[in-house]
């Protein structure tokens, strides 16, 4: 059955999506610790290679690649493609501020309160940023209308949850930590969506507006999933590659 015009939209959730959304950032979460724990060198200088694997795994894949298919996960009564252009946009907007959040909390090697509290501003709306600019991608018979209150809400968890992942990322050194502290970077994260997405009421129009290029499909989730992990699989390489090197490293000066 056809929505009524002027009707507002009730959306569902996929709970099998929502958790593999959980499960990306969570994954996402924890190459990036491991990575911005190799950003900078003894000597203080910027090891580029790591700080992009740092980026590409927060702000890819454990931001983006978590949003996007929580996107996936979120169903309504009229079918949803996505605006090509901004949802490749929102993916380089969120590589490109987690990059740079990480770098000024790193501040050269040496964790620095000011450098924290300005990357922790910067990643959160970052987050805002990107999530809202994939939510505005979203292409279907509706017109979205955003509850203030509850945007406002969103933007507090989202820098909230950059200060406590920048923090954790530059002070922890076990990994047993890292994996507890990428699990609540990851619940932050998806908290931080799905009250976003909470803040949008979805009204019924006759048709969705006409965009260049756009992209869907019942299999896109699965894309966003292998690219995600092949994505993951050469990060993890060359996090494992730096750590061999580093231990030849050691061996070689004893």
């Amino acid at each position: 059955m056809d929505p009524l015009l002027g009707h507002l939209l009730i959306p569902k959730y996929d709970a099998p999506l929502v958790l593999l959304s959980y499960m990306i950032s969570f994954w996402g979460a924890l190459l990036a610790l491991q990575c911005a724990k190799s950003m900078f060198r003894k000597d203080g200088t910027l090891d580029f290679g790591m700080t992009v694997c740092a980026a590409a795994s927060l702000g890819g894949i454990g931001i983006w690649s978590m949003h996007f298919l929580a996107m996936q996960a979120y169903r309504l009564t009229v079918p949803i493609a996505y605006d090509a252009v901004l949802t490749a946009a929102s993916l380089l907007a969120a590589i490109v501020i987690s990059g740079i959040a990480l770098y000024l909390a790193g501040g050269h090697g040496k964790f620095k309160v000011s450098g924290w509290l300005a990357g922790s501003m910067l990643a959160g709306v970052g987050v805002c940023v990107m999530h809202y600019m994939g939510m505005y991608a979203m292409n279907l018979r509706a017109t979205m209308l955003l509850n203030p209150t509850i945007v406002a809400i969103s933007i507090v968890i989202a820098i909230a949850a950059a200060s406590a992942a920048l923090w954790l990322a530059f002070n922890l050194t076990r990994l047993l930590h890292r994996v507890v502290a990428a699990m609540v970077m990851a619940l932050a994260v998806c908290s931080m969506h799905y009250v976003g997405m909470f803040a949008a009421n979805m009204i019924c129009t006759s048709d969705a507006p006409l965009i260049p290029l756009k992209i869907g499909g019942n299999y896109l989730d699965v894309s966003v999933y292998a690219v995600a992990g092949l994505l993951s699989l050469c990060i993890f390489w060359a996090v494992l590659g730096r750590s061999m090197d580093e231990d030849k490293l050691v061996e070689t000066l004893r």
